[in-house]
């Protein structure tokens, strides 16, 4: 009788998700021993574990590319760069949470062991070469972003939102998985690798199943980036989360979702790029427009803050369109320049939350400059960096995305792009406006944090160094570009 063969998989692939779930379990059996005034120490524990996870990737890069597991997870240099951004945008968020969730009256161990939680199921995703993988990952990223959007228990804005978002979040869900489904029944596989085999191999162009299963995948991925017609729950979700969590969903879950679009449809289905192409060209279109036009009329500072993420994904599905090395090189780029600017301007948004007072008003920001000078300074960098104008990381960014979709001749679309920068002007000046000439505010005092405060300085900083000196930040964004 002939011995079977068993083929053990390769754990490296997945080194930096073992890692860093086998430190949130022991996080959550040390919160048991943790005195409920001390629970800063799972931040530090949060941090502690973060930094031990990017030693195993910086590990795993060593290897090279690698898969395992039938070829359903694979380590590549696309993947890594994602898991880094990961590690940092997690970190932040873990800086700018610790007084502003004891503020909320939220300090609970469980807050940090959740969003790592989340982390572990972005790295899944970026790493997932097979679509069943690809839905794992992006639920176990999902069902913490819930939980955590709704962790203010006590406040019924947070609760509105976490429902809206799940509800919302399982309709997209069920699109993105019945896509899948009509996918592997035209080629008979979920391993994107075998898809694109398949499609190439046989002319399946003008297959309605084809077609409709694109159309599906592509809602479905619209609702996880908040791109019109899908973003209805980015609002209401980002106003009513703890700002913390809105800091970090802004971009943790975006930055996966966007890996995982470019890993599907460039890879599995680029014989079906007309089509998409087509679709994915007027939801960038109209979620730049209906993005940065709705921003201007929000007086509350995180809904516009939404509007203006929605506009965003617009301007990085100019890199998607493209599908160029350089197009997806500006993608990575983008999100890498979106994690600081984005988490720098929340992180002054909680500065000015207090007891009683939630700081989330543009009028809130009344002669902020004035009274913090080196404050508003970084608050003013981030804005500027977000309508894309040089000195700063934005400006790098938007040249990059622009000059992807032009190379590619799409030049309607990069007008497009260029005219709503323009009307952004005008929403992210009325808060500088707010807070360099409005009258100051009484008792305007700000959150005691040291962590808070270093977060908002580290991300000016960062912003302004990407923007002046970017060669090698370039340089890293186009090699972990995906083979195309």
């Amino acid at each position: 009788m002939t011995p079977i063969q068993i083929t053990y998989p390769n754990m490296m692939v997945i080194l930096p998700e073992v890692v860093l779930s086998c430190w949130v379990f022991f996080m959550m059996m040390a919160d048991l021993f943790i005195p409920k005034e001390k629970k800063e120490i799972n931040a530090v524990l949060g941090l502690i574990g973060l930094a031990v996870t990017a030693v195993s990737v910086f590990m795993v890069l060593s290897y090279g590319d690698i898969s395992s597991f039938n070829d359903s997870m694979r380590s590549d240099r696309f993947a890594l760069f994602f898991k880094l951004l990961f590690i940092i945008t997690a970190a932040l968020a873990i800086l700018i949470s610790a007084k502003y969730i004891a503020i909320e009256g939220v300090n609970w161990g469980e807050y940090y062991s959740i969003l790592l939680f989340s982390v572990v199921g972005m790295m899944v995703l970026v790493s997932a070469t097979d679509l069943v993988t690809v839905y794992l990952g992006m639920e176990f990223m999902a069902l913490s972003i819930y939980v955590l959007t709704g962790f203010i228990r006590h406040d019924v804005r947070s609760n509105e939102a976490a429902l809206k978002y799940f509800l919302l979040g399982a309709f997209s869900s069920g699109l993105i998985l019945y896509g899948m489904v009509l996918l592997y029944g035209v080629t008979g596989s979920t391993n994107v690798y075998k898809i694109a085999n398949f499609l190439a191999a046989n002319d399946n162009y003008s297959n309605p199943l084809m077609i409709a299963s694109v159309i599906l995948l592509i809602s479905g991925f619209a609702f996880k980036i908040a791109a019109v017609p899908f973003h209805m729950w980015a609002p209401d979700a980002y106003e009513g989360a703890p700002t913390s969590i809105t800091a970090f969903m802004s971009v943790g879950p975006k930055a996966a979702s966007f890996a995982a679009l470019l890993r599907v449809f460039l890879v599995a289905l680029p014989v079906m790029k007309p089509h998409w192409v087509a679709i994915f060209w007027g939801v960038s279109a109209i979620s730049m427009v209906v993005g940065n036009v709705v921003a201007v009329a929000q007086t509350n500072i995180k809904r516009m803050l939404a509007y203006s993420g929605i506009g965003h994904a617009g301007y990085i599905l100019m890199g998607v369109i493209a599908g160029t090395r350089m197009g997806v090189a500006s993608v990575l780029l983008y999100m890498l320049v979106y994690i600081f600017m984005s988490i720098g301007a929340f992180s002054v948004i909680i500065l000015l939350r207090k007891t009683g007072v939630k700081g989330d008003e543009i009028k809130d920001f009344s002669g902020f400059a004035r009274r913090y000078p080196s404050l508003g300074l970084c608050m003013l960098i981030f804005l500027i960096s977000l309508i894309g104008l040089p000195p700063t990381a934005g400006f790098i960014g938007k040249l990059y995305l622009f000059a992807a979709a032009v190379e590619a001749e799409y030049y309607y679309l990069a007008v497009i792009g260029v005219l709503m920068s323009v009307v952004s002007l005008f929403y992210y000046m009325q808060v500088a406006k707010t807070m360099y000439i409005d009258e100051e505010i009484e008792g305007q005092e700000l959150v005691p944090s040291r962590a808070l405060t270093f977060v908002v300085y580290f991300c000016a900083a960062a912003t302004l160094l990407i923007g002046m000196f970017p060669d090698g930040f370039i340089s890293a964004a186009m090699a972990a570009v995906l083979p195309i």
